[in-house]
């Protein structure tokens, strides 16, 4: 059964939760930061022109998070476009509405900003959360690319 979580921008009392969250197997497997890191990095989103973390919430405990950036694009006319990362959900309550509920307030805001696409990508392990994202109209566009950078 699906339950209406609620989603706003997250706060600094919300974060000892959400690295509860991503501590999960699939996610960090148990390695975070520590939560004053966690505080500081928070407090450098407000620098970025428009960063934000979000949480999903279940009578008030945390129960999701994700960090939708939105930017400012010299191609495509100027539009802007929407990128998440970390999209993590409290695996105890898959399929209840809580990842729905996340993406439908991402799609607001990046409709709000003008934002002419939203993007995410997804560790190519977690066939689940493929599943998840086509189902809601995601569609597999190009290749992602990365490469790890070595610490100095």
């Amino acid at each position: 059964m699906e339950q209406q979580a609620n989603v706003r921008e997250a706060t600094e009392n919300d974060l000892a939760q959400v690295l509860q969250l991503y501590a999960q197997p699939e996610i960090d497997d148990g390695v975070v930061l520590d939560l004053e890191h966690a505080k500081t990095l928070l407090a450098r989103f407000a620098a970025y022109p428009d960063y934000k973390l979000y949480v999903a919430l279940l009578e008030e405990k945390v129960v999701g998070s994700f960090a939708l950036l939105i930017m400012d694009n010299l191609g495509h006319m100027g539009a802007k476009s929407g990128v998440m990362e970390d999209v993590v959900v409290d695996p105890t309550i898959h399929r209840k509405g809580v990842g729905k509920a996340m993406m439908s307030a991402a799609f607001e805001v990046c409709r709000a900003k003008g934002c002419y696409k939203l993007s995410l990508s997804a560790n190519l392990k977690r066939d689940a959360a493929h599943s998840f994202y086509e189902a809601i109209g995601f569609e597999r566009h190009g290749y992602s690319f990365l490469i790890p950078l070595e610490e100095t």
